[in-house]
């Protein structure tokens, strides 16, 4: 399980929990990204003690899983439509 705390573009950082971990062995590659959220989701305690609020987005083929990024240019926030 990855903790992730980012900017979602609502004015406070939102934590996010998500079992990827075993796709991103280094997670430090993942500093920085530009990841697309589903943010409008009640938040959801996990393992006993800590609150995801969100669910990452990603692609999966041939057992290889891909989370979806969005071009630096795009506002944290932006609507995916």
């Amino acid at each position: 399980m990855l903790q992730f705390r980012l900017d979602a573009g609502d004015g406070e950082d939102r934590q996010i929990l998500s079992g990827i971990a075993k796709y991103y062995p280094n997670e430090q590659e993942l500093v920085g990204k530009k990841v697309q959220i589903i943010a409008n989701l009640k938040p959801r305690k996990m393992m006993k003690k800590y609150v995801s609020q969100g669910m990452l987005l990603s692609a999966e083929h041939d057992g290889k899983l891909t989370l979806l990024t969005v071009d630096p240019a795009v506002p944290n926030g932006s609507v995916i439509g």
